[in-house]
């Protein structure tokens, strides 16, 4: 098992914030809107050196899309911004008319993502946020894994032509990947080559497939673990060479079973390359107020459930 090692943690959304203010200065026809979370979605850089290029709307997401929208008819790139609850469940029918439908040019980007927003509760963890945008025709759904790859994945779509999703976080997670990486939307990760069982993770569960492999390889099992970021486009070819090679495949993801990651590689795998597989994700359940990792560890989102379920997966190839 490759050696993943961290100086220092960081939240997501501050990824969010730094790659916004390097896109903004990339590129003037990057714009912001924000609904009355600036500070929650670490926009303070971008409206310091860009004010006359920022829009405060205020508790009105739905208008947010809307004047979104508008602005790409001029030629603006714009980037809205709030908490992944309301940026796409509240706002579901203005992105599918006004975004998806026209194909307009708007970047979702999305903070407080999953069950990691913690103590604020069910009502704004939202947990079918990817299933929701991966059915838009020509939405890109991304979910990065540390400050970093956020960071890189908000520089890379501000030059993509076309609707994203970018899905982050709230809380502070171990930085593991390169800070000056080159980010491929639609390209999968490897994180570490193995031959006995593929684990797939997204956005948080990244970090904890890199502790359960570590656990594994301890147990004598040698786990090959891949960074989807990009949910949609799904790297088709990286997932089947992989699973053609372990013969079993574990999905992990802070989101519903149903219509996230694990549905797609389902998907794939059951038109392409039927396989044995185990899904780590909430179970058609809502969250609750707790501590991130007390809702994690809850909700079976951490690495003993990742080796649990490779331990199971194996089995079953057997």
């Amino acid at each position: 098992m490759k050696k993943y090692t961290y100086t220092e943690k960081k939240d997501t959304r501050s990824g969010f914030g730094a790659g916004l203010h390097e896109a903004g200065k990339k590129n003037e026809n990057v714009v912001a809107l924000c609904a009355d979370l600036v500070g929650s979605l670490k926009m303070d850089a971008f409206i310091k050196d860009f004010p006359e290029r920022f829009t405060q709307v205020g508790i009105a997401e739905a208008n947010m899309i809307g004047i979104a929208a508008g602005m790409t008819i001029g030629g603006k790139i714009p980037f809205t911004g709030t908490f992944a609850n309301f940026s796409t469940g509240r706002v579901y029918d203005q992105i599918r008319q006004s975004v998806a439908y026209s194909n307009k040019n708007v970047k979702i980007c999305a903070s407080h993502a999953g069950l990691t927003l913690g103590e604020d509760g069910a009502t704004h963890q939202i947990l079918e946020d990817i299933g929701l945008m991966k059915m838009l025709p020509g939405m890109v759904v991304i979910n990065p894994c540390d400050y970093n790859q956020t960071k890189a994945a908000t520089i890379a779509i501000a030059e993509y032509e076309g609707p994203v999703y970018l899905r982050f976080g709230r809380p502070v997670i171990p930085v593991f990947t390169d800070p000056d990486q080159k980010f491929e939307i639609g390209k999968a990760w490897m994180v570490n080559e193995g031959k006995d069982v593929t684990i797939i993770a997204t956005g948080h569960m990244v970090w904890k497939a890199i502790e359960a492999g570590e656990k594994l390889a301890e147990l004598g099992i040698d786990a090959e673990i891949i960074n989807i970021h990009t949910i949609k486009p799904l790297d088709d070819e990286a997932i089947l060479t992989s699973v053609k090679k372990t013969g079993c495949v574990v999905t992990c993801e802070e989101h519903n079973k149903f219509g996230g990651l694990g549905e797609s590689v389902a998907r794939l795998l059951t038109t392409e390359l039927p396989t044995p597989q185990e899904f780590v994700a909430t179970n058609d359940t809502f969250g609750e107020s707790g501590t991130p990792d007390q809702l994690m560890s809850k909700y079976g989102l951490d690495a003993i459930n990742i080796v649990e379920a490779a331990q199971k997966v194996i089995g079953r190839k057997k």
